[in-house]
C-alpha cells in the first residue's frame, strides 16, 4: 500500500514538470529520476552490490529491463493517447497479473482474489473514464500501452517468484534502478539532459527519484517476499484513489470518480489481503497448494504418531553396569600367605583379575578349578590353600573333606570341571 501510495503520488509531480513553461522531456525525467534514485540507495550502502549470490545480477537485469522498457513504451504512447485511456490501459495489468500467472507458473487464484482483481479493473475503469479529459487514442500507441502493462504485470510475477530463492531485496532494488536509469539514459542522451526549472522543480525531482523510486522500489522488493503477485497487484492498482486522495490534501474539489470508484477500489483492496485460509505460493506447482485447516489438523495428528512411532524404535539404554561383588581383604591376604608358603609361584587370582571387577579371569578360573579336582584325590592340607576368594569366599570350601582309606576314590566329577 505505500507502493501504490508513493507511486500514485508521481504522477501530478510528474505532469507538472512536464507541463510547465520550463518543461522537461519524458525521457529525461525517467532518466535522472531513476539513476539518482540508484545512486542514493547505493551511496547509503556502498557494500550492498558486494557478495551476491549466483544469480542476483541477471535477475535484477532481467526485472530493470522489463520495467524501464515499460516505462518507456508508456511515455511514448502518451503523445496519442488521453490520459483517461492510457489510465485505463495500464490498470489492465491488474487482470494481466492471474492470467500470466496461470499460463507461465501454473498458479490458480482463489475466487476471492479475482472477485477483488474484477471490482479493481471497474475501479480503474471509473477512474479514467470520469475524468473528462476526453477519449484520443490511437490503435498504436494503445497496442504500446497494453504491452507496457503486460511487461508491469510479467515484473510484478518474476519479483514474486523469487521469494523462493531468499533473495537479497536491497542489491535487486539497486540493480533494478540502475539498468531502468540506464535504458531510459540511452533514450534521452542523444537530446542531452535538461535540469528540473528552478529550486522547487528539484524538489519534485527529489521526491519523484527518492521517494517514489528509491524508497517505493525498495518496500516493494521487500514486501513481495511475504505478498502473492496477484494480491500486490490488486493493491498496486489502487494508485488513481491515491492521487484522489492527495489532490484531496491539496484543497481540489472531490471529483465525483472518487464518489464512484473509490468504493471498488476500497472493496478491491480488502479482498486482496492476505487470509488465513487456503493460499498460494508464486511459482509453485498446483499441489504444492496450502491445506485448508482441517488438513492441518491432519498433519499435526500424522505428525504426532509418527513421532511415537519413532521414539518407540529407538534402541534401548544400556543395562547398568553390575557393581564388583565386595571381597574380604583381609581373606586374601591370609589365602595369599598360606598359598606363598607352600608354592611361591602361586600367583593370587585378583592379579589377573579383570579391571574393575574384582573377579579372576577365566583362564585362571579353569586352572583353579583343575586344582580343586586334583585335590579330591589329595589328603586336604591343613595349613596350605591353593585357591583365593572369590564372591568373599575361598574356593578351598568348595573341596570335599578328605577321603578315608577305606572308603573307595569316586571319580572327578565333570560339573566340577566345568
Amino acid at each position: 500500500m505505500f507502493v501504490s501510495a508513493a507511486w500514485g503520488s508521481a504522477f501530478p509531480l510528474m505532469k507538472s514538470l512536464i507541463d510547465e513553461p520550463l518543461s522537461m522531456s519524458v525521457t529525461d525525467l525517467l532518466a535522472e529520476r531513476y539513476t539518482i534514485a540508484a545512486v542514493v540507495l547505493f551511496l547509503i550502502r556502498p557494500r550492498s552490490l558486494r557478495g551476491l549470490a549466483r544469480g542476483t545480477w541477471s535477475r535484477g537485469i532481467v526485472l530493470g529491463v522489463m520495467f524501464g522498457v515499460g516505462q518507456t513504451m508508456q511515455a511514448f504512447a502518451l503523445d496519442d493517447l488521453s490520459s483517461a485511456v492510457s489510465g485505463f490501459a495500464v490498470g489492465c495489468n491488474v487482470v494481466m497479473t492471474p492470467v500470466l500467472a496461470l499460463i507461465l507458473f501454473r498458479v490458480r487464484v482463489p475466487k476471492r482474489i479475482w472477485f477483488g482483481v474484477a471490482l479493481a479493473l471497474c475501479g480503474v475503469a471509473i477512474f479514467a473514464l470520469m475524468k473528462g479529459d476526453g477519449v484520443r487514442f490511437a490503435p498504436v500507441a494503445l497496442g504500446l500501452t497494453l504491452c507496457a502493462a503486460a511487461l508491469y504485470a510479467c515484473h510484478t510475477l518474476v519479483l514474486g517468484n523469487l521469494s523462493r530463492a531468499n533473495y537479497n531485496a536491497y542489491a535487486i532494488t539497486v540493480i533494478q534502478l540502475l539498468t531502468i536509469g540506464l535504458l531510459t539514459g540511452v533514450m534521452a542522451v542523444p537530446d542531452g539532459l535538461e535540469a528540473p526549472p528552478g529550486p522547487y522543480g528539484w524538489l519534485k525531482l527529489a521526491h519523484l527519484a527518492i521517494v517514489s523510486c528509491a524508497l517505493g522500489f525498495l518496500a516493494r522488493s521487500f514486501g513481495q517476499r511475504h505478498l502473492q503477485a496477484v494480491p500486490s497487484a490488486v493493491l498496486l492498482a489502487s494508485q488513481p484513489l491515491w492521487v484522489a486522495l492527495i489532490a484531496l490534501l491539496c484543497d481540489e474539489p472531490v471529483a465525483a470518480s472518487v464518489l464512484v470508484g473509490g468504493p471498488f477500489m476500497a472493496a478491491a483492496m480488502l479482498l486482496a489481503v492476505p487470509s488465513k485460509g487456503a493460499a498460494v505460493v508464486v511459482g509453485d506447482p498446483p499441489a504444492r497448494v496450502h491445506q485448508a485447516p482441517e488438513a492441518d489438523e491432519g498433519l499435526r495428528r500424522a505428525a504426532k504418531r509418527a513421532a511415537e512411532v519413532l521414539a518407540s524404535l529407538r534402541a534401548p539404554e544400556p543395562a547398568p553396569v553390575r557393581p564388583p561383588v565386595p571381597f574380604d581383604l583381609a581373606q586374601v591376604r591370609e589365602c595369599w600367605i598360606r598359598a606363598a608358603e607352600r608354592d611361591p609361584d602361586v600367583e593370587p587370582w585378583c592379579s589377573l583379575a579383570s579391571k574393575g571387577g574384582g573377579e579372576p579371569g577365566i583362564d585362571r578360573l579353569i586352572e583353579h578349578a583343575t586344582e580343586i579336582v586334583k585335590a579330591r584325590q589329595e589328603p586336604a592340607s591343613q595349613d596350605g590353600c591353593l585357591t583365593f576368594p572369590l564372591s568373599g569366599r575361598c574356593l578351598c570350601a568348595l573341596r570335599p573333606e578328605p577321603v578315608r582309606e577305606s572308603e573307595p576314590q569316586e571319580a572327578p566329577d565333570i560339573g566340577v570341571m566345568r
